[in-house]
């Protein structure tokens, strides 16, 4: 019984710490002059993520959209990609999202007309 209490406990504990690639703390491309920092964590079976924080020329300001989702339910396809929503604040608009992470990058798209025309964002991992 013991030693199926310890399997059982080193199971759980390397599980939790092989984080999906998706997860963590990313800072988003330039838009408008502006970027973020989007922390990306589990939520059900899929990923989203929040704006934690927001700069500009100046550097850090505490912006209008810190706490908003702007990655929304990202669903893993298994090979480094993922496809949900993301919302841009500039226009506040919700498009068809998709991302794939390669180490330290991710590639986040925009796309409207069914997944057709994306406009791309390379993101970079912080944390």
């Amino acid at each position: 019984m013991r030693r199926l209490l310890l399997a059982a406990a080193l199971a759980f504990a390397g599980g939790a710490a092989l984080a999906d690639p998706i997860e963590g703390v990313w800072q988003t491309q330039p838009d408008e002059g502006k970027y973020a920092h989007v922390t990306i964590t589990p939520c059900g079976a899929a990923f989203c993520g929040v704006i934690s924080r927001t700069f500009d020329a100046n550097g850090e300001f505490p912006g209008e959209n810190v706490g908003r989702q702007i990655v929304i339910d990202m669903v893993p396809n298994g090979d480094g990609s993922y496809e949900g929503k993301v919302w841009r604040p500039s226009n506040n608009k919700i498009y068809i999202g998709k991302a794939a992470v390669s180490g330290g990058t991710m590639q986040l798209k925009g796309c409207v007309a069914g997944g057709l025309l994306c406009k791309t964002q390379s993101w970079t991992k912080v944390e």
